[in-house]
């Protein structure tokens, strides 16, 4: 079912009643990026898609012409000049204008701050991210703030810890994606396996993979900004990685993630989130919030109770000989990067991935992605659990009626943790997984 702007008035507000909506130096521009199409002759649909499809009316024809000099070449004293010559009556173009922002319809042209302006003046780049920043506008509500989004893209700093067929494709889609800042690190020399389409390419086997890997995330990235070296601090003293991709080529590290490689993540608290690809299987997540969310550690804990085996196998796999070059199809791999990329993304434009306590997977030959939840251990040491238990009891409380309580915390994190938390179905694990 679509979702409905509601009725317009044929009166309106007064000019600067809605500048704290809209700001007074906007230049509306319904979002290029929903198709618009007629329903009747008074209802007007923005979207195909039902996740962002919306109607409004009712429109007179008057009213349905304005719509195209919503284009984002004119700030609002103009418009309400072509409201005024097109018999529109008194405050309609700010009415019109209010109601399509607070639906989420409305972008400003020149809208998203000091930064987003700067990336303007970019031209070559900002070509390059177009529809990067269409489809940015479908997941931001306030006018201007998926310009604001896709400029502090370049702020960020990412490390993608592996340089295979997904790592180093999933570096390049980050930074081909505006992300400012995309290492790479991994050992060894680039083998005739790990070349890619989006990743390594066949000229560069022999090379260094982290060298190589870093040569194709500078081709992949909108006008090529400079890019510090490795280990070099941010030149502004400010935080660390946003967050740390592990994409290791070895199939048994996807599988069976060892804890002991995120340490140095749960330690500083950096998000980070596992992606490979395991025999035939593709994997993404969990996304971990340290302390929040089940991590690698909560995963190992869980198989160990379900499977008292377990520690028994993953011992024989890690010591077993690795001179064979594992099964990675390629298709799979590229999915696997885009899917990781995309979940990256989410998270760092602000949103929680639908990863976050979770492993999304896919086996060839049939490709049913499916979701296996990973509740946080009370026998881990990442404190998850402990944080799910404080939860519960504050939730608790305000079903009492402290509605205050409900107020606390971080929403967002409290609700991935409700979700990790529920009851796994019957039959997901199995011995041998």
């Amino acid at each position: 079912m679509l979702a409905r702007v509601g009725p317009l008035s044929t009166t309106g507000p007064a000019h600067g009643e809605h500048e704290s909506v809209r700001g007074p130096d906007m230049h509306p521009m319904v979002k290029p990026a929903l198709r618009r199409g007629w329903r009747d002759l008074n209802t007007v649909q923005f979207g195909m898609a039902p996740a962002h499809a919306l109607t409004l009316g009712p429109v007179d024809l008057a009213t349905g012409s304005f719509l195209d000099l919503l284009d984002g070449t004119r700030g609002l004293p103009l418009l309400r000049e072509e409201g005024h010559k097109m018999d529109l009556p008194e405050g309609h173009v700010d009415l019109l204008v209010e109601r399509l922002s607070r639906a989420g319809l409305l972008d400003d042209a020149r809208g998203g701050g000091p930064a987003a302006d700067a990336l303007r003046e970019d031209e070559e780049a900002l070509d390059r991210l177009r529809p990067d920043l269409a489809s940015l506008s479908l997941t931001t509500s306030e006018p201007g703030a998926a310009m604001g989004r896709l400029a502090a893209r370049r702020a960020q700093r990412v490390q993608v810890r592996g340089a295979g067929r997904v790592g180093a494709v999933l570096a390049s889609l980050l930074s081909g994606a505006g992300i400012g800042e995309v290492d790479v690190l991994d050992g060894g020399r680039v083998e005739p396996w790990d070349v890619a389409p989006g990743g390594l390419p066949a000229e560069s086997v022999g090379d260094r993979r982290s060298d190589s890997a870093r040569r194709a995330v500078r081709r992949a990235a909108p006008g090529r900004p400079a890019r510090r070296g490795p280990a070099a601090p941010p030149e502004d003293g400010g935080p660390g990685f946003s967050l740390v991709v592990l994409a290791p080529r070895d199939d048994i590290a996807v599988h069976a993630p060892p804890p002991s490689a995120a340490d140095p993540f749960m330690a500083v608290g950096t998000p980070h989130l596992y992606a490979g690809v395991a025999e035939g299987t593709g994997i993404v997540g969990p996304f971990v919030l340290p302390g929040e969310t089940g991590c690698a550690g909560c995963l190992q804990e869980h198989r160990t109770d379900r499977d008292p085996a377990w520690p028994r196998l993953i011992t024989q796999w890690r010591s077993g000989s690795q001179r064979r070059v594992r099964p990675c199809d390629l298709a799979l791999a590229t999915t696997v990067a885009g899917l990781a990329a995309a979940h990256a993304l989410a998270f760092l434009d602000g949103h929680l991935p639908s990863s976050a306590g979770t492993r999304w997977e896919a086996a060839l030959p049939g490709l049913n992605w499916h979701a296996r939840q990973i509740p946080a251990h009370p026998g881990c040491p990442c404190g998850a659990a402990g944080r799910t238990e404080e939860e519960g009891e504050r939730e608790h409380v305000a079903r009492k009626g402290d509605r205050r309580e409900t107020m606390a915390g971080q929403r967002p994190s409290a609700g991935v943790r409700r979700e990790a938390g529920a009851a796994r179905p019957a039959g997901t694990w199995r011995a041998h997984v």
